[in-house]
């Protein structure tokens, strides 16, 4: 096959793949001149990226035939950044089989243009990591970063692998750059939040804050840093288990309490014991809380 017929038929391929995916791409009307790109999950339920919706209720909506779809917020979780709406009429979707992310494989980005045709994006898979904690707390499936241009009115839009298989949505990170939510991370978001309007997460209610460890009980506590506690919410998991302000933490479930953001991730496991050793006046005690749901907002 010559070159020419090579590109052709890969040209082909992304054109059909951008053919079958605008079914399940909408466009959210955020005001008369900007829109943000959001994936049709469900026949009733779009998803967006929650860092970019606008905080209120109510949305309109543009399809692929170009109609207007009036639509509610069921709920959003800046954990996993994932909004999902309730669109006031079942439409027909694709259905897109999901996939997982391979490094170095092509990427293909989509996003609405706001008169209900779509945008395209083409690009590499950078990164495909293991699960990861999100600042705000929630567990991503998978670390998948794009090496991929991508607009802001193109955030929340679908991504498929070059098979035309469902990697998850786009959403940005530090820096710019360009993620994707994985397929069962939104899934499990959308889940949640169509059934309770949030997604429950455990907490042990406290406030850290990074120290050292003073020195004179550093080989007791065999670290040199922690995570002091600076607050306790009343009737809290912490509180229960005998945490007061001052404490420093020293380890939770072995790890060590001054990687913040890891120790989120392991407190957010409603029902769990968490294992804690805490340095206090000079000694080192070992306590136990039970995490619990943090109470709803």
């Amino acid at each position: 096959m010559k070159p020419t017929e090579l590109l052709e038929q890969f040209s082909g391929a992304l054109a059909a793949h951008a053919s079958a995916v605008k079914g399940a791409i909408a466009a959210i009307r955020i005001n008369e001149w900007r829109t943000l790109s959001a994936a049709l999950w469900q026949p009733d339920i779009a998803v967006a990226s929650e860092q970019s919706l606008p905080r209120r209720d109510d949305f309109e909506l543009v399809v692929a035939d170009g109609a207007a779809v009036k639509a509610k917020v069921l709920g959003r979780d800046p954990g996993t950044n994932v909004a999902a709406l309730r669109l006031e009429r079942a439409l027909a979707i694709p259905q897109l089989e999901n996939a997982e992310p391979q490094a170095g494989a092509l990427a293909l980005a989509f996003g609405a243009d706001g008169a209900g045709g779509v945008r395209t994006r083409l690009g590499i898979v950078n990164t495909a990591g293991p699960e990861w904690a999100s600042m705000a707390g929630g567990r991503i499936d998978r670390h998948v970063v794009l090496d991929i241009e991508l607009s802001r009115a193109e955030e929340g839009g679908p991504v498929l692998d070059a098979s035309g298989k469902r990697l998850g949505i786009s959403t940005f990170g530090p820096r710019g750059r360009v993620l994707v939510i994985p397929s069962s991370t939104v899934t499990r978001a959308v889940e949640q939040l169509a059934a309770h309007g949030r997604v429950a997460r455990g907490w042990l209610g406290v406030g850290l804050q990074p120290v050292a460890v003073p020195e004179a009980l550093r080989e007791q506590a065999g670290e040199d840093a922690g995570a002091m506690v600076m607050s306790i919410a009343p009737q809290s998991p912490a509180a229960k288990a005998g945490l007061v302000a001052g404490d420093i933490v020293l380890t939770v479930n072995g790890m060590p309490a001054r990687r913040l953001r890891r120790l989120a991730a392991t407190l957010s496991e409603i029902g769990r014991t968490a294992e804690l050793r805490v340095a206090r006046g000079g000694t080192v005690l070992s306590l136990k809380a039970a995490i619990e749901a943090r109470p709803a907002a």
